[in-house]
């Protein structure tokens, strides 16, 4: 059963970057579109990206757009999500899933969800 992990969380400072990987293990990634999704506190599960099976295109929502980038690496396996000029409003825990990627929206096709990582960003 593929099992997916989130990676590469932390504490920045408004403006700094981080990278958070999501690696597959006990199956294959690859055979799907990879979706990025967060949740702030309060609030409910936001998807705020993806991309495609073989890397053809990705999806950013507005709150993201322009900032944070999402690729993948088929050979490990491994999703990434690329976060520039992080806001104090980007702090939440993100979560990777398999997705239905669309080219104005994305959503998870699995109900399982690791544990996720957190990014918190504050001065």
């Amino acid at each position: 059963q593929l099992q997916l992990e989130e990676s590469g969380g932390g504490l920045v400072q408004p403006g700094e970057s981080l990278r958070l990987s999501c690696a597959a293990s006990g199956g294959t990634s690859t055979n799907y579109a990879m979706g990025w999704f967060r949740q702030a506190p309060g609030k409910g599960r936001e998807g705020i990206g993806c991309i495609s099976k073989g890397d053809e295109w990705t999806y950013y929502g507005d709150s993201v757009k322009g900032r944070f980038t999402i690729s993948r690496d088929n050979v490990k396996d491994t999703t990434y999500i690329q976060m520039s000029r992080l806001k104090p409003e980007d702090t939440a825990v993100y979560y990777c899933n398999i997705a239905g990627c669309f080219s104005d929206y994305v959503m998870p096709l699995s109900d399982t969800w690791h544990q996720g990582t957190q990014v918190t960003v504050s001065s």
